[in-house]
């Protein structure tokens, strides 16, 4: 499923025109986008969690030339599914 897709169910769903179904999907994204990069947790009962890993400096390998290249720190987003799902996808 795509944004769009979740857009033409949410209207469905919702009787809501287009437009304001859109409007709510992004103000969803928006939010939890934000959340991330406020460093909080973000965790939706029963379907997933999504949370910030932190990673330090380290010193990697350029594939191609094998040089040695510092690798400066990073956060990267992480998903993770609840229990419940990870049930109900497994039936």
């Amino acid at each position: 499923m795509n944004k769009l897709e979740l857009i033409s169910a949410l209207k469905k769903e919702a009787d809501i025109s287009k437009f304001e179904a859109a409007k709510i999907v992004q103000i969803f994204f928006d939010s939890m986008a934000e959340a991330l990069v406020k460093d909080e947790r973000i965790e939706i009962r029963g379907l997933c969690s999504f949370y910030v890993k932190k990673y330090k400096s380290y010193i990697g390998r350029n594939p191609k030339t094998g040089e040695k290249v510092q690798i400066s720190p990073k956060r990267l987003p992480f998903f993770k599914c609840g229990k419940e799902l990870r049930e109900r996808v497994n039936k």
